[in-house]
């Protein structure tokens, strides 16, 4: 097998072909939304792939439909008899762009800006998919392992496509590790593995409190208003200091890997100077250990054309991110019996329940995990974190119920200053450079770990 620090030299000499890989992709609006973007976009993309990774060597790769008509694409490369299987995951699709005009480049071409670059998915997710190919490409031909693939073609849309998919293709896609690349390191240069995952918990809370709208003047004072009802109402999901105060939910917990620097969090999150952090934890604890809720939208009158009028009616849609260790279905419950005793002045609250995914725990222990780590520390020269993540990916809860005995990891080149889901997305390519060497040493040294 080839040598690491060939390897290595390898990887480096292909990251030419591994921006013009980024750029093919890039340039593909593949937007799981038809309303939004053709449907040929999204074909195309997977074309492509299909054409790349059967010059990979992955002869039986083909597109399967899902449920919700997106199209998996799923391939395998055989290793020696008898040797591990490892399911590499991605997904093809990607974001619509929000704002082209906040884009201060073109959003479907890949373009270099100081180092690093940019362009929808560029990071999120397909920034990956180009680790997967140079990494392969580095370790040539033979390989000591079974290589699976599975690329998802709905993931940011949402609509579970590949989550049925998964059950009823078992053996398509049994695997003794699986690497699921949609996370990424600590920040750039640093390694991390994601082994936590918060599930969610959305509602839709409705406020009534009279017929129709009344004139401020002759009513205000006494008439209830439901606007007014309803910013009281969520008032009291977070305290003075802003942790999250619903009724039920524990909020202690604390997160037992690596901490997440203040002044860290606050460059990442773009806190204006003078904002305080919200909790009286670290921030660890507050984003990837503890229940937390948000305000999504409000619906009500805005300000330009507001007229004079107590308003009848106001509704607001609340997300709640589930931590591990927490039901996300109970937390459902509590968040809407919180809202419905929080309601002032005998305001009539309906609720209506929106998704809900359960939080997720993946591998910390194990030859897989052990390798990968170890990887890690070679590729970048430092060890590596383990970090938790605040988003939610309820197909790996999937995976762990369809293949309870694989190891399940999260990694992947989605850095904080990537961006993902916001005009400029971007990817640094010293990233896809590490992670590629990562999971080149991953795929030529596990076999031999798990003897």
């Amino acid at each position: 097998m080839v040598d690491d620090e060939v390897l290595r030299g390898r990887i480096k000499s292909l990251m030419p072909r591994a921006k013009d890989d980024l750029a093919a992709m890039v340039a593909f609006k593949s937007v799981h939304d038809a309303a939004q973007f053709p449907v040929s976009e999204c074909d195309g993309m997977v074309d492509w792939l299909l054409g790349t990774f059967r010059e990979l060597g992955f002869a039986d790769v083909a597109a399967y439909e899902t449920p919700d008509g997106s199209k998996a694409v799923c391939g395998e490369i055989k290793g020696p008899e008898g040797a591990p299987t490892v399911l590499l995951y991605f997904h093809h699709d990607v974001q619509p762009p929000l704002d082209d005009a906040a884009w201060n480049t073109p959003v479907w071409e890949l373009t270099e800006v100081d180092g690093r670059w940019y362009g929808r998915g560029a990071a999120d997710c397909k920034g990956n998919i180009v680790t997967h190919l140079t990494a392969l490409r580095a370790l040539g031909d033979k390989l000591p392992v079974t290589v699976k693939i599975v690329g998802e073609g709905s993931e940011e849309q949402g609509t579970g496509g590949l989550e049925a998919f998964v059950p009823t293709h078992a053996d398509l896609l049994r695997a003794d590790a699986i690497l699921v690349c949609d996370a990424g390191n600590f920040a750039v240069g640093v390694p991390a593995v994601t082994s936590t995952l918060r599930g969610l918990a959305n509602v839709v809370v409705s406020v009534d409190t009279m017929a129709g709208p009344m004139h401020s003047g002759m009513f205000g004072g006494a008439a209830p208003d439901a606007l007014a009802a309803l910013v009281h109402m969520l008032s009291t999901l977070r305290d003075e200091e802003g942790n999250t105060t619903i009724n039920g939910l524990d909020t202690t917990q604390v997160w037992p890997g690596a901490d997440y620097p203040p002044d860290q969090f606050r460059e990442d999150a773009s806190v204006l100077s003078g904002v305080s952090l919200l909790g009286n934890a670290r921030v660890a604890d507050m984003v990837w250990a503890r229940p937390a809720v948000t305000v999504l939208g409000i619906d009500c009158p805005p300000v330009v054309g507001s007229s004079a009028a107590i308003q009848p009616h106001a509704r607001a849609r609340i997300n709640l991110r589930v931590p591990p260790g927490m039901d996300a279905k109970q937390a459902q419950e509590a968040l809407i019996e919180h809202l419905k005793q929080a309601a002032p002045w005998g305001a009539k609250v309906t609720v209506e329940r929106e998704a809900d995914g359960e939080p997720f725990s993946g591998s910390t222990s194990g030859p897989a995990y052990d390798t990968l780590t170890s990887a890690m520390h070679d590729s970048y020269g430092r060890q590596a974190l383990v970090e938790g993540q605040g988003g939610s990916i309820p197909l790996c809860n999937v995976f762990q119920d369809t293949f309870p005995d694989a190891e399940i990891m999260l990694i992947g080149v989605e850095e904080p200053r990537c961006l993902i889901h916001a005009p400029n997305e971007s990817v640094d390519p010293s990233e896809i450079e590490h992670m590629a060497l990562v999971e080149a040493l991953f795929l030529k040294n596990y076999a031999g770990n798990r003897r």
